[in-house]
């Protein structure tokens, strides 16, 4: 029996987990990988602390502070339900059963995917859903980055340094970033943006060799050697069927970040607290961690 199971080890798990350690919380955590999206992330120049740092080395920083604690720590293991009977949670995953008095659940987002033909068949021979992991693989090559936000322009930023050209291919009318990053890629001779594009289909033989779109209404075949695929995130909540969630799938949390289940806890991404940054998922993570030890001083269990 823990006194908290931590689910994810991204910005707020990990935070939340050091915040555990140090109130002396028997505590387990739980998570497929250790870092999350922050290991995904380019260059960093808004973190508290580091004037300019990258992902990785930021994500392994965090890694470092954790394992400094005696926290138990269940790594390549994923949660696949959630459940609460009487005053006990019960976290299930994909190699066993776990019991807590409290739960966090700090899993943050993944991926969302094209659903286009020729998009499983390439993933890794040319497909990609992280420049900062896959980028240098494209050296003096020509790439597309699938999207308009922050996600895709921040993957063209990074390509731009490696690739020979990068077509930035956009289903809306308009990029929707950061105005500063959206200046930087127009003013770029190697980035072509074509907005109101939709993406059919991605083609190659072994490798990636390009991709179908549909432009101006008008198929056309674009040749490229990489497509980085970067339209958004889902948030990791399918095994938390017994907690309330918005519209967009996520954890619905008030300021304390309780859920709509006493004695669980939710921070970061996975969460609707409407700002997505590797800072506040951090700080999301010490709040959690601080709700549930005032939420384990003031509750009797049962012995």
């Amino acid at each position: 029996m823990h006194d908290l199971i931590i689910i994810g080890a991204g910005p707020a798990g990990i935070t939340a987990s050091v915040y555990a350690a140090r109130k002396r919380l028997n505590t387990l955590v739980i998570s497929p990988d250790i870092g999350g999206q922050a290991a995904w992330s380019g260059d960093i120049e808004n973190y508290t602390g580091y004037q300019f740092i990258s992902g990785p080395e930021l994500a392994a920083k965090f890694e470092e502070h954790m394992r400094k604690f005696d926290i138990q720590l269940k790594e390549n293991e994923f949660v696949v339900d959630l459940n609460k009977s009487g005053e006990i949670i019960t976290v299930k995953t994909n190699k066993g059963e776990y019991q807590a008095k409290a739960v966090i659940v700090a899993s943050g987002k993944r991926t969302k995917e094209l659903s286009i033909p020729g998009e499983k068949e390439y993933k890794n021979k040319g497909l990609s859903y992280c420049a900062t992991c896959d980028g240098p693989l494209f050296f003096d090559k020509s790439v597309a980055v699938i999207g308009g936000g922050n996600s895709a322009l921040d993957a063209a930023a990074q390509l731009v340094r490696i690739a020979k050209e990068i077509y930035i291919i956009n289903i809306s009318s308009a990029l929707t970033g950061d105005e500063i990053i959206q200046e930087s890629m127009r003013n770029n001779n190697k980035v072509k943006i074509y907005n109101d594009t939709r993406v059919l289909a991605v083609l190659g033989g072994k490798m990636v060799t390009g991709i179908k779109i549909l432009r101006q209404n008008k198929e056309e075949l674009l040749p490229v050697e990489g497509v980085f695929v970067e339209i958004g995130l889902l948030p990791n909540t399918d095994f938390a069927g017994i907690l309330e969630k918005n519209e967009s799938n996520e954890i619905i949390v008030n300021a304390n970040n309780e859920t709509s289940v006493e004695g669980i806890f939710a921070a970061g991404d996975v969460t609707n607290v409407p700002e997505k940054q590797i800072i506040i998922a951090a700080g999301e993570g010490s709040k959690a961690c601080l709700g549930v030890f005032h939420y384990l001083s003031r509750h009797k269990f049962n012995s």
